[in-house]
């Protein structure tokens, strides 16, 4: 395990990890996150194991952008596509549809480098906050280190994370209905 300064070529490192199935810690807008690739699922088991999280307990993915969103398999209604036009990228996860029956939720994060690192990864990640569960999210690595230990494959430093709340969590009906999951950054 390596922590290393969150710079381009620290990206380029972090997405290789993470195309080989490692887990990383990453800097988001909201808070610090635990980061595997979606198809790996070994590395997101991993995930559930650092954070010492119940498997019934989804976690969301974070995305480069809504065409991503839609390309992983998502139903964006109407008040889904006004709700990330207003406030993506940003401190919101809409948690949505997908056309295989699942449920998930999708953030678009305004971290300049941690969407470059999404991207670099095929578009999406599955992230949680970089925490055990039922303790405060990190907003600086030594936070991440006290609660999760050195059990990521790679922590990327950004300093303090800017807004330093969890994002605001909105559950997206397909009738346009929605309804909110969890109060974070962004205020009702």
């Amino acid at each position: 395990m390596e922590i290393k300064c969150c710079r381009d070529e620290n990206i380029n490192c972090a997405a290789d990890l993470l195309k080989n199935g490692g887990v990383v810690v990453i800097p988001t807008d909201t808070v610090y996150g635990l980061a595997a690739l979606p198809s790996n699922a070994e590395a997101v088991a991993k995930l559930y194991t650092i954070k010492d999280r119940k498997a019934s307990k989804p976690i969301a993915l974070l995305a480069s952008s809504v065409d991503d969103i839609e390309k992983f398999g998502a139903k964006m209604p109407e008040k889904a596509k006004k709700l990330a036009a207003d406030f993506w990228p940003g401190a919101l996860t809409l948690v949505l549809d997908c056309e295989d029956g699942s449920v998930e939720g999708f953030r678009i994060p305004s971290h300049n480098l941690t969407q470059k690192l999404i991207s670099l990864c095929g578009g999406v990640l599955r992230v949680t906050s970089a925490n055990v569960s039922g303790s405060s999210p990190a907003t600086d690595i030594p936070m991440a280190l006290e609660s999760i230990g050195l059990k990521a494959d790679l922590i990327l430093d950004d300093g303090v994370s800017p807004i330093g709340v969890a994002s605001t969590v909105v559950r997206v009906f397909a009738d346009n209905s929605f309804e909110v999951l969890r109060k974070g950054a962004i205020e009702i």
